[in-house]
């Protein structure tokens, strides 16, 4: 019997390199997990700074680390990483570096303009410390004429993907962000101490903002943004002149951390989000909407473009149940819905709202629930994940199939 050959991974390693050119670079990524051939494909080449910029003041440390990254953009033609080691951990008044300490930025690219910055030190000390992070591209005639290779590569990038960015770093990657002028989708994760984020671009169509444990509030201006994502606590969250927004993701797992609850400020954020088609919501914060006086009904807006709802919650009781019955009232176009329940996650319990009006169903009976939420002309599809057979995710089925009078399909797992 013949042998199994690889004959792919004998090939010379530029002829790899140009193999993975041609899928994306998240997967050409993972082809280095194939064999030690492949994982040599895309080591990261080391690039010390330490020696070249220790001492120098920190606008010419920036300068220089810009420059470096500039250069490593300055061709596409196929998956590349660097590991840069670099002495820019602490910013002091005249002084970049701390002597007994490393920034690493491991910094990788694609061909399709694709650049992913991962940040690691090699002490954690005041690594959490709270930072206001500012990212706005600016024009700049004397750096475009000083070096025009630098700045070309960082305005021909079209998506950035920051992580575990500190307050250590904040000016370096705020100065990096000044020269992307075409940016198309920008993705933060992991930024601990991330209290404040303003996000600012007229090129911008995605924004990711994942896990960023102290995050107060997200600000952003971007005209032509059609995808918003968001995974993390309930920060007081703005969304400007996103009127071409077509996708929504509020997964608010961590509850509201140390924030308050502010309904007003939610109001507003759904009021910017009504034009969107796919929508993925929290089912805590609709209930606790509805706990705080919320009728949805008698809003001024309705979700009348909504195709597509997602609703995330680690469990189904009769609140949650009636607050999500509620809220389809201003889906009138709404043809698919996907209530999701994770159990490994931790319940968050509602808070007691001083009030003096409520959504009057919350205290009816299941009779006058369903007699008050309106007829789902249009919803095809129903699917429900991690049912357990309790009686109000029965009780939810029922009164979907008594309203969704085009339903065609419907499942439960």
């Amino acid at each position: 019997m013949e042998e199994n050959l690889d004959l792919i991974s004998n090939l010379p390693p530029e002829i790899l390199r140009y193999i993975i050119s041609f899928i994306p670079l998240k997967e050409a990524v993972r082809s280095s997990t194939l064999s030690t051939t492949w994982r040599q494909v895309l080591a990261p080449i080391p690039v010390t700074l330490e020696a070249e910029i220790k001492g120098l003041a920190i606008h010419e440390a920036r300068k220089e680390v810009s420059e470096v990254l500039g250069r490593f953009l300055s061709s596409y033609s196929c998956p590349e990483r660097w590991k840069l080691s670099l002495g820019v951990n602490q910013y002091k008044k005249d002084c970049l570096i701390r002597e007994d300490d490393e920034l690493v930025v491991l910094a990788t690219k694609g061909v399709e303009k694709e650049l992913h910055l991962s940040l690691f030190e090699q002490s954690h000390k005041g690594n959490d410390k709270p930072f206001h992070l500012e990212l706005q591209p600016k024009s700049s005639p004397n750096n475009l004429q000083n070096h025009p290779t630098q700045s070309a590569s960082f305005s021909s990038l079209r998506t950035l993907h920051l992580r575990s960015v500190n307050n250590q770093v904040t000016n370096l990657v705020s100065d990096l962000f000044a020269g992307c002028h075409l940016l198309e989708s920008l993705k933060l994760e992991k930024c601990v101490g991330l209290q404040e984020l303003d996000v600012e671009m007229s090129s911008l169509r995605s924004l990711e903002v994942m896990d960023c444990p102290g995050i107060l509030s997200i600000t952003v201006s971007a005209p032509k943004l059609k995808s918003f994502w968001y995974r993390g606590i309930l920060p007081a969250m703005q969304l400007k002149s996103a009127f071409d927004l077509v996708e929504a993701n509020l997964d608010l797992e961590g509850g509201i951390g140390l924030n308050e609850f502010d309904c007003e400020e939610v109001l507003c954020l759904l009021a910017s989000l009504k034009e969107v088609q796919i929508l993925t919501i929290s089912g805590w914060l609709l209930e606790w909407m509805c706990t705080a006086g919320v009728i949805f009904g008698r809003l001024e807006f309705q979700f009348n473009k909504l195709v597509e709802l997602c609703w995330l919650s680690s469990s189904m009781d009769r609140s949650k149940r009636d607050s999500l019955a509620c809220f389809l009232n201003i889906c009138p176009s709404l043809e698919k819905l996907f209530v999701k329940m994770n159990r490994t996650l931790s319940s968050i319990t509602c808070q007691f709202f001083h009030h003096y009006w409520h959504e009057p169903h919350l205290w009816m009976d299941y009779e006058m629930v369903k007699s008050n939420t309106s007829q789902l002309k249009h919803l095809k599809m129903f699917s429900l994940a991690g049912f357990l057979g309790d009686e109000d995710e029965v009780l939810l089925m029922e009164l979907l199939l008594s309203k969704a009078v085009v339903l065609e399909s419907m499942t439960i797992t």
